[in-house]
């Protein structure tokens, strides 16, 4: 831990708005603290009692940096308790976007292809799968969280050999499986003969004066950075892989198949990336499809890199915003997607003064509480004429009903999905904690 604690300390010191500010004309802060910003008021004009609601919000589920861009500049920026711009936070599963991001930057330079077995990179006997089994495994199916692995065999993140099981031929079996992805870092050093973090500055950090540097904790590399390193990272995939004009992920076809939908198992999962707007998606631990948006609130292209407890870098092309969230968990603890993704793009949605997000219903208020809860549930602002179905994280229905009380009394603790339908709106899927 005292080693953890220096190496921390030395990387710290080593509407939507006007329609004028377009993508090409994004900015892009010079390296170090100097960043323009934009007043979200009189630029923007977003309304000062909804920037305070939003302002609330965060802090009450436990936020410790949040941050929006517009046009690359900053319009809101935030922090918490004694948390600053120049604090260090994780980014859990957020940072397997990064790791995309580098396993591109390695194909473009020719260290590899994404075609290409893994056991070229990690050698054989990675898994416990028989070789000629091991040996269909590819670096894409890794990015697509396709490999066939199983991921129930006790601890998901465990990258030994013997935790890595082949469940279904890959390609054929969508699975939030964290080991794989975590085995992407031995790929690229592995390809390149360069160490992960040597890897990220030189290729991506030094690039766009962002700091950040990953971390072995148990199984799991995770990336620490500070919040406007996050921020300068989400603003490269803004600018589709270009800094300023200079390219970083310069391969075009790759990026496009990053964000957009890169097998027809799960719609809403590009190459490590989470994508809205695809009417379909799946969740980790569950293998079974919700057949609505990733997030219903946000704009149809948002995309998204989520982490667990909540770290969230999201991406809108077409309202030119990027926004950043780091802190605790602001609610269950899940690996990505939760129920605070829908909520907080309602309220970014109502900063407007006058909103252009579109119709009231794109805006669900809907909410679970309490969440965790001890037997009795109520669903807030469940529309008149609803119905609900309740299934445990293996996809099977427990309870049905229409109240907006719903009983959990003798419901053993655990992770649950609530799927409220309505025959003139689109689903709502909030996942919810029995204690």
């Amino acid at each position: 831990m005292k080693h953890l604690l220096i190496l921390l300390i030395l990387l710290c010191t080593t509407g939507f708005g006007q329609a004028g500010m377009q993508a090409q004309a994004l900015y892009f802060p010079p390296p170090g603290q100097t960043w323009a910003t934009v007043d979200p008021i009189a630029d923007l004009n977003w309304c000062q009692e909804n920037l305070d609601t939003l302002q609330t919000f965060l802090q009450e589920r436990d936020s410790k940096a949040f941050i929006i861009l517009k046009g690359g500049k900053i319009a809101v920026e935030w922090y918490y308790d004694d948390f600053t711009k120049d604090s260090l936070w994780y980014w859990a599963s957020a940072g397997k976007s990064l790791t995309s991001t580098l396993v591109g930057i390695a194909q473009q330079e020719g260290f590899l292809d994404l075609d290409d077995p893994s056991s070229d990179y990690l050698g054989t006997g990675w898994t416990s799968c028989d070789p000629q089994d091991e040996a269909k495994i590819t670096v894409r199916h890794q990015l697509t969280m396709t490999t066939g692995l199983d991921d129930g065999l006790g601890d998901a993140d465990c990258t030994d050999p013997q935790c890595l099981e082949c469940l279904a031929e890959p390609g054929s079996r969508w699975a939030y499986h964290n080991a794989p992805y975590t085995l992407l870092d031995g790929v690229i050093t592995g390809a390149t003969g360069v160490p992960i973090n040597q890897y990220f500055a030189t290729r991506i950090g030094n690039k766009i004066g962002a700091v950040g540097l990953y971390i072995k904790l148990d199984y799991n590399n995770v990336f620490f950075s500070r919040p406007r390193d996050m921020a300068r990272f989400g603003l490269l995939i803004q600018a589709r892989g270009k800094w300023d004009g200079t390219p970083v992920l310069a391969d075009t076809n790759y990026y496009n198949l990053m964000v957009n939908t890169s097998q027809n198992l799960n719609k809403s999962y590009g190459y490590l990336w989470w994508l809205n707007g695809k009417g379909q998606h799946m969740l980790p631990g569950l293998q079974f499809k919700f057949n609505q948006d990733l997030i219903p609130t946000a704009p149809a292209d948002l995309f998204a890199a989520l982490g667990k407890n909540d770290q969230k870098i999201y991406v809108v092309p077409s309202q030119d915003l990027v926004v950043i969230r780091m802190g605790n968990t602001a609610g269950p603890t899940l690996p990505a997607l939760s129920g605070f993704d829908s909520q907080l793009w309602t309220l970014i949605g109502d900063l407007p003064c006058t909103s252009s997000l579109g119709e009231e219903d794109a805006r669900s208020t809907l909410r679970i509480v309490p969440n965790p809860t001890a037997g009795l549930m109520h669903i807030q602002n469940l529309p008149e004429g609803s119905s609900w179905v309740v299934r445990d994280m293996l996809g099977t229905v427990i309870l049905t009903g229409s109240t907006s009380d719903v009983n959990l009394q003798g419901f053993s603790p655990g992770s649950y999905v609530l799927t409220v339908n309505h025959a003139h709106r689109a689903p709502v899927a909030e996942i919810f904690q029995v204690r």
